[in-house]
């Protein structure tokens, strides 16, 4: 199920054998929009078992110590990315760009520190179906989700869907030139796509997502 406010910041809830999957929070107000779209489903809060998060940006987890605290869910992140999230910021040099450098220095673009529960790695199943992919580039430990048995990918920030597919932008980025390799490690062969930003993708529409891959992977994106 894709949780957001519009097609612009999503979260995703995965029922699996021992409850909810949440992959991503949000920002601080994420976690009222959460709960609320969960008990729309007949689940309180206590039904998440644990918090995935693709990456240590503060729109994907400046919500994350209120969410684990309504949920006591566990929290798993990449062990690239862990002491980001633990040190409730993107430290300097985490963006390729001073802009981006300069947008972390604001007091916004910090979060509640939070020490995972558990640190991922590359072909990790977490909850008997969602396979990790690293997919490194937008961090170091950005990843990427295989719900193997509905062959839906949940994208974090490897891709955004706004106003057509891309890589976003390069200042955000912690290392851009690595994004198209990364993007390259995806599978092709799925019948969904959810994107952390943008409408997701089901049918026959995934097939604008393998042309991207296509026109994306090897490719050393521009500056």
């Amino acid at each position: 199920m894709r949780v957001g406010h519009g097609d612009t910041e999503n979260a995703f809830v995965i029922e699996g054998d021992d409850g909810l999957t949440l992959v991503d929070v949000g920002w601080a107000s994420a976690p009222g929009v959460i709960i609320e779209a969960l008990a729309g489903l007949g689940h309180g809060p206590g039904a998440v078992r644990r918090i995935v998060v693709t990456h240590a940006h503060p729109d994907h987890v400046r919500g994350l110590a209120t969410m684990r605290e309504h949920t006591g869910a566990e929290v798993l992140v990449h062990a690239a990315d862990a002491a980001w999230l633990g040190a409730g910021r993107v430290p300097p040099g985490g963006r390729s760009r001073a802009v981006g450098s300069t947008l972390d220095r604001l007091p916004i673009m910090r979060w509640t520190p939070v020490t995972p529960d558990r640190t991922l790695s590359d072909g990790d199943v977490v909850d008997g179906g969602l396979r990790v992919i690293h997919t490194p580039g937008h961090t170091a430990g950005h990843i990427a989700l295989h719900h193997e048995p509905t062959q839906t990918l949940l994208l974090g920030d490897a891709a955004f869907h706004l106003r057509g597919l891309g890589l976003g932008p390069a200042t955000l980025a912690h290392d851009p030139d690595s994004r198209p390799d990364a993007v390259a490690r995806l599978p092709r062969d799925v019948a969904a796509v959810g994107f952390a930003h943008g409408a997701p993708l089901t049918g026959d529409a995934t097939d604008s997502f393998r042309e991207f891959m296509s026109a994306t992977s090897g490719r050393t994106p521009k500056r």
